[in-house]
């Protein structure tokens, strides 16, 4: 049976004021609210809150900035938020939940285990409105507006994610931490070892295949031998053949 998780008193990180964790806003300085899980013991927590109230350790530092620079969410067109969460620098959407980060930042999330907590730990278990697009379609990077490719996470992932080679990736709602979830449970090593055997394969049959063609070399340079020969042969038979019948 699925448990529903109860809300919980939580102060919020602006005024201190007593919040339950499901609410958006604080009711008291009304500032926006948002439930991250600690690193440490997974209890929830207010963004923006400096240390967990369940187990006291402290929380991942969180930065929330409005950027003209950081361009417009592909799928909304609204202006993207730039989230500093510890080392990690993403850029969100708040209507949808998508998020966008330079190639070099998604390529240390993936090697990272603690990053990839807190990556996890920030984004909102909230249900966010149309993060499942239900026609595909192809859709401009924020920084140079050109159409992305779509792209089978390591290729075994199921997570088909929009690319463009020379600035970042965009994830929809939901696409990162299936990615972070693939990832803990050895998918991309699995799919070295794939990669491997296949590689493997592939030059035990480049080898077979030039041993076929060195034999085949071969008796196609013994045949031609033989032709060149032959003339000389049927010479020699000639003679002894004639020589044969002319003795009495």
């Amino acid at each position: 049976m699925t448990q529903t998780l109860q809300p919980e008193a939580l102060n919020c990180p602006n005024c201190g004021g007593a919040v339950m964790s499901d609410k958006t806003q604080c009711q008291f300085c009304s500032s926006r609210l948002k439930t991250v899980g600690c690193s440490k013991c997974l209890g929830l927590m207010f963004l923006g809150a400096i240390f967990c109230s369940h187990c006291g350790a402290k929380a991942s530092e969180v930065t929330v900035a409005q950027d003209a620079a950081a361009g417009e969410c592909p799928r909304c067109k609204l202006n993207l938020k730039t989230i500093g969460i510890g080392s990690i620098v993403v850029r969100e959407c708040t209507k949808c939940g998508g998020l966008w980060t330079a190639s070099e930042t998604f390529e240390t999330i993936c090697a990272d285990q603690e990053k990839q907590a807190a990556v996890l730990n920030f984004i909102s278990n909230a249900a966010h409105p149309n993060t499942d697009p239900s026609v595909i379609s192809y859709v401009p990077c924020p920084d140079c507006k050109s159409l992305m490719n779509r792209s089978n996470f390591a290729r075994s992932s199921g997570v088909i994610v929009d690319m463009c080679k020379r600035h970042g990736v965009w994830f929809d709602a939901e696409e990162l931490p299936k990615i972070i979830d693939f990832i803990k449970k050895g998918g991309i090593d699995r799919q070295r070892e794939k990669e491997k055997i296949t590689i493997a394969d592939e030059r035990q049959k480049l080898r077979s295949d030039q041993r076929r063609l060195e034999m085949a070399e071969r008796r196609s340079g013994a045949r031609f031998k033989d032709e060149e020969d032959r003339p000389m042969l049927n010479s020699v038979l000639g003679f002894l053949f004639d020589k044969r019948f002319a003795i009495k």
